[in-house]
C-alpha cells in the first residue's frame, strides 16, 4: 500500500459525500490495501458513507471490485438483498488524495506500518479534517500516543485495530492513549458495537492484546524452524492438530507478511526488551530477500503466484524420494498404566486392530481401565461412530494384567504412567528385563527428557518418545521424539504405527516441550503477565484471542482446563532448559498454585467454577 498523496491539482472533480447528522456517519479510510478495503466494506454495509482514499488508483479499483464481489456473494447466499447491495455500493466512493477526508466524521488510517509515513498522513489529516473529526490509526505496532502528539487534537486520536479479514473477524481493539478523551473512546466504541463487532478496550503498547500474544508465539515458531528442530510442515501441523488452531504459525506468518511481523516484533522488543520479542534472524533474512510471504509469492512456503493462497512444492517440500528405513513389525502392543491417557491409548490401538495388553500395578487397576475403555466404545456406538460388532471386536482384543511380565511378547510397549522421572526410569528398567529383544519402548512424557528414560535401559536405541494428546482417541497428533541414541528404524516403526492408528505423526528432537508445549506455554505465560501488569482483564484477553486469533479457547480458559499446577510445572521445565528470562513463570501463576487455585479441578483458578 503506497501512502496517499497530499492535495494536488490532479485531485478528482467529485466531491465527497456530505456528513450526516448521525454520529460518525461519514467515515474515510486512508489506504485501500487488504485491511483498508475490508474496513471500508464493513462500514459501507453498515450504512455509513465511506470515502476510500489511496494514491494508487489500481488499489482503489481493486477495492471497488472487492466490494462488488463480496456484496454479490452476500446476495447469492441470502444474507443481503439486491437493493441493500446497491445502497452499499453507492455509499462507497474512492479518491486519490487526502482532501477527500475533509467532511468525514471519522478517519481511519491503514497505510504502511512505518512511523514516518503515518506521521505525515496524520499531520496532513489534522490540517484537513474538520475540527470535531476523530482520527484513528490502524497500527498494531507503533505508538498511538506519539502519533496523537503530532496533531493539534490529541484528545480526538485513538487506535482502531481491526483483524483480517475485517468483514469476518468480530474483534476490534479500541486503543485509548493517556491523551484520548473519554467522549472519543465512547463514540468509537459505540460505532464498533453498531457494526456487530466486539470492542475490547486496551492501552497503548505494541501489539495490544491479541498481537502482543500472537507475535511472540509466531516468533518462537520461526526460531524453532530456523534451528532445524522440526520441519515447517511438522511445526504447522503440530499446532493445528495439537491445539486446534485454524492455521499453523509459519503459514500464518506468510499470510500476515513476514515483513509486517518483523516490524511488529521490532516495536514490541523496543518496548519490552524481552528476548522472546527480538525478531528471529530468519524473519529479517526473508524480509531482506523480498520473501515476504503470500503477497510476494514466497516466504516460509512457496505459492502459485504473488497473492495466491495455493502452496506449491519447493526444495523443502517432503517428497516421494524422502524415504525412511523399514520399520519393525508390530502386531502386539503393551500399554503400561491405568489412567485416562493409558486407557485412551489402549482404545486407539484396539480399534485399529492391534492386540493390546493393559498392565498396571494391580490386576484390579488394569481391569478398571479396560472397563472404562469398554464404556468409551459404548458411547461411540451410541453416537454412530462404531458398530456394535466393531466395538465387541475391539474389546476382545484388550487383555488386562496386573504384571508387566505380560509384555513379554509385545512388539511395542507404550508407557503412560505418572509424569515423574524416577517412576518412569524404574518402569523402563523393568521393561528392559521383560520385553523381548527388538521391542520398541515408547514413553508418552510431555516434559521429561526421553534420553534420561532411555538410559535406564540397556537398549537406549530402542527407546523413543510417543507423545499422544488428551483425549487420545479424539486428538489426531502424536509427537515422535527421537533422542541422539534412537535407532532410525525405531523412528520409522513409530511413524508406521501412527499411520496404522490414523494419527498424524510429527518428528522432533528430545528437548523440553517438544513442539506444541514449547510454543503454547510461553504464550499462556505471557497472557498471565498481561493480567499481572493490569494491562487487560482475563475476560478481555480470552475474547481477544478467540475473536481476533480464531483460537478455540482463550488462554485463561485453557489454563483452567489444563490445570494451573500442570501449566506451572511445564513452564518451569521450559525455563530450566532454555534459561531465557522471558520464560520464567509469571509470579501470579505461582501465587495461584501456592494458594491451591488450580483451575476447574479445584473449583477456582483464573475464574471460579460451580462445584460438582
Amino acid at each position: 500500500m503506497d501512502r496517499p498523496s497530499t492535495p494536488s491539482s490532479s485531485a478528482t472533480a467529485s466531491s465527497p459525500p456530505a456528513a450526516s447528522a448521525a454520529p460518525l456517519a461519514t467515515v474515510a479510510v486512508v489506504g485501500l490495501g487488504t485491511m483498508g478495503t475490508g474496513i471500508a466494506e464493513v462500514m459501507a454495509r453498515a450504512g455509513h458513507e465511506v470515502i476510500g482514499i489511496d494514491i494508487d488508483q489500481s488499489a482503489a479499483r481493486r477495492a471497488v471490485t472487492a466490494l462488488e464481489r463480496s456484496t454479490a456473494r452476500a446476495v447469492e447466499r441470502g444474507r443481503s438483498t439486491e437493493a441493500e447491495r446497491g445502497d452499499a455500493l453507492a455509499r462507497f466512493r474512492t479518491f486519490p488524495d487526502l482532501r477527500a477526508a475533509a467532511e468525514a466524521d471519522l478517519v481511519i488510517e491503514v497505510v504502511d506500518e512505518r512511523y514516518d509515513i503515518k506521521r505525515e498522513v496524520f499531520t496532513e489529516l489534522d490540517r484537513l479534517a474538520k475540527p470535531d473529526a476523530i482520527l484513528a490509526t490502524g497500527t498494531n505496532a507503533l505508538s498511538v500516543t506519539r502519533l496523537a502528539a503530532e496533531t493539534s487534537r490529541p484528545d480526538r486520536v485513538l487506535g482502531l485495530h481491526f483483524f483480517a479479514p475485517a468483514p469476518a473477524m468480530k474483534l476490534v481493539e479500541v486503543v485509548s492513549t493517556v491523551l484520548t478523551s473519554p467522549e472519543t473512546t465512547a463514540a468509537v466504541t459505540a460505532l464498533v458495537l453498531s457494526l456487530g463487532k466486539e470492542p475490547v478496550p486496551v492501552g497503548d503498547r505494541p501489539g495490544f492484546i491479541a498481537d502482543g500474544l500472537l507475535f511472540g508465539y509466531l516468533n518462537q515458531a520461526a526460531a524453532m524452524y530456523e534451528a532445524r528442530y522440526a520441519t515447517r510442515e511438522d511445526i504447522d501441523a503440530a499446532m493445528r492438530l495439537g491445539c486446534g488452531l485454524p492455521m499453523g504459525p509459519l503459514a500464518l506468518l506468510d499470510l500476515i507478511g513476514v515483513d509486517t511481523a518483523t516490524t511488529v516484533l521490532e516495536a514490541m522488543y523496543e518496548a519490552s526488551h524481552d528476548r522472546l520479542h527480538a525478531p528471529a534472524p530468519v524473519l529479517k533474512q526473508l524480509t531482506a530477500a523480498g520473501l515476504r510471504g503470500r503477497k510476494s509469492g514466497r516466504g516460509f512456503y512457496s505459492y502459485q503466484a504473488p497473492g495466491s493462497a495455493v502452496v506449491v512444492p519447493d526444495a523443502e517440500t517432503p517428497g516421494a524420494g524422502d524415504t525412511r528405513p523399514a520399520g519393525r513389525p508390530v502386531r502386539a502392543v503393551g500399554v503400561a498404566g491405568s489412567g485416562t491417557m493409558a486407557t485412551g491409548i489402549a482404545e486407539v490401538f484396539a480399534k485399529a486392530g492391534f492386540d493390546v495388553v493393559v498392565a498396571a500395578r494391580t490386576q484390579e487397576k488394569a481391569e478398571s481401565a479396560v472397563a472404562r475403555l469398554a464404556k468409551s466404545l459404548d458411547r461411540s456406538v451410541t453416537k454412530g461412530r462404531l458398530t456394535q460388532e466393531q466395538r465387541d471386536a475391539a474389546v476382545a482384543r484388550v487383555s488386562p494384567s496386573g504384571s508387566y511380565d505380560s509384555f513379554a511378547d509385545a512388539d511395542l510397549v507404550v508407557e503412560a504412567v505418572a509424569e515423574d522421572l524416577a517412576v518412569k526410569q524404574q518402569l523402563f528398567q523393568t521393561l528392559d528385563k521383560v520385553c523381548k529383544p527388538g521391542a520398541v519402548l515408547a514413553t508418552t512424557t510431555s516434559s521429561l527428557p526421553v534420553v534420561a528414560v532411555a538410559r535406564a535401559t540397556g537398549r537406549p536405541q530402542d527407546v523413543v518418545g510417543m507423545h499422544f494428546f488428551n483425549p487420545a482417541p479424539a486428538m489426531k497428533l502424536v509427537e515422535v521424539v527421537h533422542t541422539v541414541l534412537t535407532a532410525d528404524d525405531v523412528r520409522a516403526t513409530v511413524h508406521q504405527v501412527c499411520g496404522a492408528v490414523r494419527k498424524h505423526a510429527v518428528d522432533c528432537g528430545d528437548r523440553a516441550g517438544f513442539i506444541v508445549n514449547a510454543l503454547l506455554f510461553p504464550y499462556l505465560n505471557n497472557a498471565v503477565k498481561m493480567v499481572q501488569d493490569h494491562y487487560a482483564s482475563v475476560d478481555d484477553i480470552d475474547a481477544a484471542m478467540k475473536l481476533g486469533g480464531g483460537y478455540p479457547m482463550g488462554p485463561f480458559e485453557l489454563l483452567d482446563v489444563v490445570g494451573l499446577d500442570v501449566s506451572l510445572a511445564i513452564e518451569q521445565v521450559l525455563h530450566e532448559e532454555f534459561r531465557d528470562p522471558g520464560l520464567a513463570p509469571a509470579p501470579l501463576l505461582e501465587h495461584l498454585v501456592s494458594a491451591g487455585c488450580l483451575g476447574r479441578k479445584t473449583g477456582r483458578g483464573f475464574r471460579e467454577y460451580a462445584r460438582r
